[in-house]
């Protein structure tokens, strides 16, 4: 579900440009020039997404995955609010996933936007308005890209889904977790996610 985004006043009284016939990605690009600090603007599958900034206890479940990954292997980033351009079925994919992982130094530059090249995994955690997207869009979005690992932490269902081995448009394996349990990550990361604070 999109999103309404609400426009700063700057721009209420300067006025935004004639966007009339402009292309999605223009208005992707307006869209994310205007959204207030926090909110994330997304462009998956020809749809531009607004999403508000998360409650405390998705940001809760973040901190902890960063965590748990820190503890594992000081030698990796844990980035939250990159942007990465990941290939679609018909035109480029725009996502800031809630959490990804990738070598120290992977995003060091001044680009908003980033080639999914060397991420390890990314992870989401799902909110009411993200859910569905969550489960499909983006499961095809980073299979597509080739990202070894897409780890769901799926709120509303109550499990953690691990997804590997990216073959076209979706992952070959995957496997649910009750949260709560210990859930097993799979190379590259290769260790155990304890989902007890989750």
């Amino acid at each position: 579900m999109a999103m309404p985004l609400p426009v700063p006043e700057s721009v209420l009284s300067e006025g935004l440009p004639d966007r009339e016939g402009a292309s999605v990605r223009e208005t992707f690009e307006l869209f994310s020039a205007v959204a207030p600090k926090g909110w994330r603007v997304e462009l998956i599958e020809g749809e531009i997404y607004v999403v508000p900034p998360a409650n405390g206890e998705h940001e809760e479940i973040v901190s902890e995955l960063n965590g748990q990954v820190r503890d594992h292997d000081k030698g990796v980033g844990r980035y939250t609010g990159v942007g990465l351009v990941l290939p679609g079925a018909t035109e480029t994919v725009r996502v800031i996933p809630d959490l990804v992982i990738a070598p120290k130094g992977s995003f060091d530059d001044q680009q908003e936007w980033h080639a999914p090249d060397p991420v390890l995994l990314v992870a989401e955690v799902t909110s009411t308005s993200t859910a569905g997207r969550d489960r499909v869009q983006k499961i095809r979005a980073y299979a597509r890209a080739g990202i070894p690992l897409y780890l769901l932490i799926d709120r509303e269902a109550g499990e953690a889904v691990v997804c590997s081995e990216p073959s076209g448009d979706d992952y070959s394996h995957k496997s649910i977790h009750k949260l709560g349990t210990q859930v097993p990550l799979p190379t590259p990361l290769g260790f155990t996610l304890d989902t007890a604070a989750f």
